[in-house]
């Protein structure tokens, strides 16, 4: 299984991720959409390069240009609702793709237990196709691995590419012991330490959902 963090190279990917750090600029919430949704954007051009290709013959008003073109079949999977935004940058570029949303939650049992809950999917089959899941904050992988069980019910992805913002090292440790191997990528922006009693990625940023669309009850 690769493990791609972009944190370990410049790029202006790196801007976009201090920004939704950053308690000085997090806060004004049309910015941390759109940062998350570039976010998603240049990892979906970098993405773009582990594809299958082959070359059509295009017409144009002069002549044939051969061009070569992807021809993976991709399904864009997110956990609503934080990734949201983050799964729009994907479709901005893969603007053929088929798309695919998971509700799942934290039910609490006290102030430290929780259980991750599903109770809603809507996606096309997945058989044969590219899946890519689309989840901004990794900090257990325990509703990842879930939502990945419930996409598995539309059948069996010919490859699966994991994208995340921030991802925990403890996440990525887990994903790699319930994903297949052989057709796994992970695809991060950057991976912290640790997380904290309540499951939160320290150093993180905070809520990504709450930031994004507002504190909920």
């Amino acid at each position: 299984m690769r493990i791609i963090n972009f944190g370990e190279t410049n790029s202006i990917l790196n801007q976009y991720v201090s920004e939704i750090r950053n308690v000085k600029v997090q806060n004004d919430r049309m910015r941390f959409r759109r940062n998350l949704e570039r976010i998603g954007e240049i990892m979906a051009y970098e993405m773009s390069k582990e594809f299958t290709y082959s070359t059509k013959n295009i017409q144009t008003p002069l002549g044939i240009s051969p061009v070569n073109t992807p021809d993976n079949k991709i399904v864009i999977s997110t956990i609503l609702r934080a990734g949201l935004p983050f799964h729009q940058g994907f479709l901005n570029y893969f603007d053929r793709a088929e798309n695919a949303f998971v509700s799942a939650y934290r039910k609490y049992k006290d102030a430290l237990k929780f259980e991750i809950n599903i109770e809603y999917i809507a996606s096309p089959r997945i058989a044969g196709k590219t899946l890519i899941i689309t989840d901004p904050m990794l900090a257990t992988g325990s509703s990842l691995e879930l939502s990945y069980g419930a996409m598995l019910t539309k059948g069996n992805p010919k490859e699966i590419h994991v994208a995340a913002i921030i991802a925990s090292q403890q996440a990525l440790d887990y994903i790699k012991q319930v994903f297949p191997e052989e057709k796994t990528t992970i695809w991060c922006a950057a991976v912290d330490p640790e997380i904290d009693s309540h499951s939160y990625i320290i150093p993180g940023l905070g809520d990504a959902g709450d930031l994004a669309f507002g504190e909920k009850e």
